[in-house]
């Protein structure tokens, strides 16, 4: 039995939320054999990626995409941290005061369970280096953007697929103080 195909395309300014819930359709498996033209075309996800249990829906498609393309064209890349726990954040952020000191300077590497993203599932750390690189380089496709100058592995869903990523953050703790967390 031949499968019809459904394509979506994402040529011009598409609002977020748009975005987000074709993502989020496609993740849950509603558009069964879709097209994706972002870019050059690429099928969708049968199964989502390795890691991207507990992310948002849209985060974890669009992760997959781009996963599936860079590994098409032969680039290492996989999620290092995804969704954690608020014990896991709590434990990350105790570590980090010990680390370097203090919490003021512990939050450019790390931030407290109620603020960080991977808590919510609205971020991911990928490695290795050459799979950051491509993805800070071509994740706008999908939405995805490297969010923190000095953070090469972490990217969240920051822009509408297929438009520039905005302006990164030095650091968490500047983005946090920023966004009044």
């Amino acid at each position: 039995m031949a499968r019809s195909k459904v394509r979506v395309r994402f040529t011009g300014p598409m609002s977020n939320l748009a975005s987000r819930l074709t993502c989020a359709a496609l993740a849950a498996g509603a558009v069964a054999g879709a097209v994706v033209g972002v870019g050059s075309a690429a099928a969708a996800p049968a199964v989502l990626a390795p890691g991207t249990e507990g992310l948002v829906p849209g985060l974890a498609a669009s992760y997959t995409f781009a996963s599936n393309e860079a590994r098409a064209q032969g680039i290492p890349i996989w999620i290092t941290s995804g969704k954690r726990s608020d014990a896991e954040q709590r434990q990350l952020w105790r570590n980090a005061i010990a680390t370097y000191g203090s919490p003021e300077a512990a939050r450019r590497w790390v931030l407290p369970a109620e603020e960080s993203p991977h808590v919510r599932g609205k971020a991911v750390d990928v490695g290795p280096w050459e799979g950051a690189a491509w993805l800070e380089r071509h994740g706008h496709r999908w939405g995805l953007c490297r969010t923190f100058v000095n953070e090469w592995w972490h990217f969240e869903l920051a822009t509408t697929p297929g438009t520039p990523c905005p302006p990164m953050w030095p650091d968490a703790a500047v983005r946090a103080d920023r966004r009044g967390n």
